[in-house]
């Protein structure tokens, strides 16, 4: 049997760089977890840069960059230029309930709201036999149509 070597440790001293680091706690997130990443040359240079600068650790530097990207902007909502209306086309041939009931003209399935007096309503269940007795969904669809006003 080989003779086993002394474990060697390495030292108990410590960078600034470390101690600074390792006291960096995010109290609302709880604890930590330790990752890894690779930079290239500017990059990391750049973020060294900025740690001398603000005189912090690269690794504080780096979360502050995440945290900012992570920020939703306060006008997120208020100018979002897929929340704005459309304008009105008068040109425009399509069905006036196509949002709402976008299954029954894209695959064909029964409507889920239909327009009545004006209003849309939710359409009436369908019956439980609805795809397997044919005569039962055509009386079904029949009914929807007399009562839906989009048609």
């Amino acid at each position: 049997m080989k003779k086993r070597l002394p474990a060697k440790y390495p030292s108990h001293k410590a960078s600034v760089q470390k101690l600074k680091e390792a006291a960096v706690v995010d109290e609302l997130s709880g604890p930590m977890v330790r990752t890894q990443i690779y930079l290239n040359r500017e990059e990391h240079a750049f973020v060294q840069r900025e740690a001398k600068r603000r005189d912090e650790p690269m690794a504080a530097i780096i979360r502050g960059f995440i945290d900012e990207k992570m920020e939703i902007p306060e006008d997120a909502w208020a100018n979002n230029p897929m929340l704005t209306p459309v304008e009105h086309d008068p040109n425009w041939k399509g069905h006036e309930d196509a949002g709402i009931n976008h299954d029954h003209y894209v695959y064909g399935c029964p409507k889920k709201w239909i327009k009545v007096k004006g209003k849309y309503i939710e359409a009436p269940p369908l019956p439980k036999d609805y795809y397997k007795n044919r005569a039962s969904g055509d009386a079904y669809d029949k009914m929807i149509y007399e009562l839906d006003q989009t048609k």
